[in-house]
């Protein structure tokens, strides 16, 4: 007899999930009014982003430099209102006390997000000025890139690195769950995994990009480059007496300037790779190096001078 026919076993089947022990990690008790974050809203924030830092290449392609203003004010209002309804969405998915008054919590959120919101707003020139250098670095370090028009459209690292800063941002001011959305659309997109919190300088590039990890708590210099399918992660994480993993800790990577990365290496744990070092490709590397240090697979490291 089908499961859909036998209503006993039917009955059963939703007693035993909506009763299952897991559920009590599986569920969010939703406010009633209070607005939930919306991945296709935010892919949208995300194509405005890419209009308004990348005029021209993103959004409507007919547009001249001396008449900028209207569209990019356009845009501007409309990302303006869709991040203030995400940013709250954010906000009342971690910050709602369901023992206040509904009326009054949610304009206390609401303020909160037209805040941050502004915040963000008024960083984007500062957002497009480092994109600028990461399109100029991806360009300086890939042969067969015959223009920034071909970097802007097609490689995956200014996709991403769009979604990283826009997020960042976000992440610092203390948005919860939609920074993480925001990287996570655009590891999808890219494969390219990016956190948030990773700090991360000016003309930054990753070559090809595919399997590229960046943990939460790394600091990356300026001048950095990276290439196809680098880790920069974590040990082992340290417990509490609990057995609990201690959240919070500095535990990724360091790259100073001019430092490269190739192609499957992992660098793991809070260690330092300094000024210019250069790592060769699938090695692991769990110990601090010198400037200008270079590590290759079968040989003796080798320290040359930082340029």
């Amino acid at each position: 007899m089908s499961l859909r026919n036998d209503d006993s076993r039917m009955t059963a089947l939703v007693e035993r999930l909506t009763k299952n022990s897991s559920l009590n990690k599986l569920y969010h008790e939703h406010r009633d009014g209070y607005p939930l974050p919306s991945s296709k809203v935010l892919a949208e924030i995300v194509e405005i982003m890419r209009s308004i830092v990348f005029p021209g290449y993103f959004g409507k392609s007919n547009i001249i430099l001396h008449s900028l203003e209207y569209p990019i004010g356009a845009s501007l209002q409309t990302l303006r209102e869709l991040l203030v309804d995400q940013v709250l969405a954010g906000l009342c998915f971690s910050e709602c006390d369901c023992d206040d008054d509904k009326g009054r919590s949610l304009s206390r959120l609401r303020n909160k997000a037209e805040e941050i919101t502004t915040k963000v707003l008024e960083r984007l020139p500062d957002i497009q000025a480092i994109l600028a250098t990461d399109v100029e670095a991806a360009y300086n370090g890939d042969p067969a890139a015959d223009n920034y028009g071909e970097i802007i459209s097609c490689y995956p690292i200014i996709r991403v690195l769009t979604n990283y800063r826009l997020a960042h941002e976000l992440y610092v001011l203390g948005v919860p769950l939609i920074p993480r959305i925001l990287t996570e659309m655009a590891h999808s997109e890219t494969g390219i995994d990016i956190h948030p919190g990773a700090q991360i300088g000016h003309h930054f590039t990753i070559d090809h990009g595919t399997g590229v990890v960046i943990g939460a708590t790394c600091i990356i210099g300026n001048y950095v480059k990276l290439y196809q399918g680098v880790t920069l992660g974590a040990k082992s994480f340290p417990l509490d007496e609990k057995g609990n993993p201690i959240k919070g800790i500095p535990r990724h990577p360091i790259l100073e300037d001019n430092v490269i990365v190739y192609s499957n290496a992992t660098v793991l744990g809070r260690i330092t790779l300094a000024e210019g070092t250069v790592i060769g490709g699938n090695i692991w590397v769990t110990e601090s190096t010198q400037p200008g240090e270079h590590i290759v697979q079968n040989s003796h490291r080798q320290v040359k001078k930082a340029k």
